[in-house]
């Protein structure tokens, strides 16, 4: 009679179970919890779901029960089902992000710049004003900023940033060509830009392509820029929707964390839902939610809510998020984007409610990876000044 395996030995079986979603296997995401065997060879295996409703449970049941019958002494298996909760989720998602982080494919992204990337579900809602704003604001800060305009087909982040010429590439020492960003100086910080709106002759030229040249667009941008070494973040601006730039950003640059924007309507909170659905399937942290467009305040005082109330709280509220701040609606937010000078670096209640969100990131939520480099070049540019002074 052949020997029963023991408890360690059927969870060592269930490793070649890999949930299809999160790209990891049961055990290492936690799903196994426990295992045990009888004397007759009854093996339960105790499996917790990330939802109740999981659609590969499935699938999850014929592989677990495959294994597990496969092994010496095992006269029958069985699961017992359970759901994880809040915590155990985040320590499954945490397990797939650094999965697929290990088997992302090589880029120019400095391993100490923190990504952003700005997300909604529709278009109309201000989130390439947001990325640009919030860019300007880090750099105001002191920050190296890289930039990434993926809107390929709706390129505005050039214009929204005042970046003017075409980009140029250089030739390195094994005859590999890449391309060199856009830079510009704001505050003590400065940014360093990619568009396909610095690579078109015309910024009302239409780029009419599909899926797979855009993935590949993006693909340059994160593959044959010289990104500078120092960046301290590199700001994303996606197109809206859930699309294949979006899911070829996950797959590229899974380290990267997500602000959705929407704006108080209820149909765009519903719709930027999906934005973070996708997120999360991709293994994307979320950082929180941006409501733009917010009231509206008169020259009388009096304030009007344009486009209704309430939708960036009941978003964050829904997806367990946390609420960055509100942006209210107003026309020099739109006319600072048309001139090319980000509203974020005057004053008034927009730009105080971008710099409050940009505080938030900065100091709690996605604080610079390390902040030797932007102290440095603080020091820097102090020691410069005094040293002007002294001449």
């Amino acid at each position: 009679m052949a020997s029963l395996p023991t408890s360690d030995e059927i969870l060592a079986s269930l490793r070649g179970v890999v949930d299809p979603e999160l790209g990891a296997d049961i055990v290492e995401l936690g799903m196994a919890r426990s295992a045990t065997v009888s004397e007759a060879g009854e093996a339960v295996v105790v499996v917790a779901l990330t939802t109740a409703g999981c659609p590969l449970k499935a699938q999850l049941k014929r592989e677990i029960l495959t294994r597990i019958e496969g092994l010496p002494g095992v006269t029958s298996a069985s699961i017992d089902w359970v759901e994880m909760d809040a915590e155990q989720k985040a320590a499954a998602m945490d397990v797939a992000r650094k999965h697929a982080q290990s088997t992302a494919g090589p880029n120019r992204v400095p391993p100490g710049a923190r990504v952003l990337a700005i997300a909604s579900g529709k278009g109309g809602v201000g989130k390439s004003s947001v990325t640009a704003n919030l860019a300007a604001a880090l750099a105001d800060r002191g920050f190296a900023v890289g930039v990434i305009d993926a809107d390929i087909w709706g390129f505005s982040i050039p214009r929204m940033l005042g970046v003017e010429g075409r980009l140029e590439a250089t030739t390195g020492p094994n005859d590999d060509r890449t391309i060199i960003p856009k830079s510009i100086p704001i505050g003590t910080g400065r940014l360093d830009v990619v568009s396909m709106g610095l690579l078109v002759d015309d910024e009302t030229d239409a780029l009419m392509w599909r899926g797979l040249i855009l993935n590949r667009a993006v693909q340059h941008f994160l593959e044959d820029v010289a990104w500078a070494s120092d960046l301290d973040y590199i700001v994303i601006d996606l197109p809206p929707g859930t699309g294949d730039v979006q899911m070829g950003l996950a797959r590229m640059l899974p380290q990267a964390e997500m602000i959705v924007v929407t704006t108080p309507a209820v149909g765009a909170q519903r719709v930027a839902t999906r934005a973070v659905t996708m997120a999360r399937k991709s293994h994307l942290h979320v950082l929180g939610v941006i409501e733009n467009m917010s009231a509206f305040t008169c020259e009388h005082g009096h304030t009007h809510a344009v486009f209704g109330e309430g939708g960036g709280a009941a978003l964050a509220q829904s997806e367990g998020l946390p609420l960055l701040g509100c942006i209210p609606l107003e026309p020099a937010v739109s006319q600072g984007g048309d001139t090319g000078a980000p509203i974020v670096l005057t004053e008034g209640e927009a730009s105080s409610a971008l710099r409050a969100i940009t505080d938030r990131l900065v100091t709690e939520l996605a604080p610079p990876i390390s902040m030797s480099g932007c102290s440095a070049r603080m020091l820097d540019a102090a020691l410069a000044a005094l040293d002007a002074t002294d001449a």
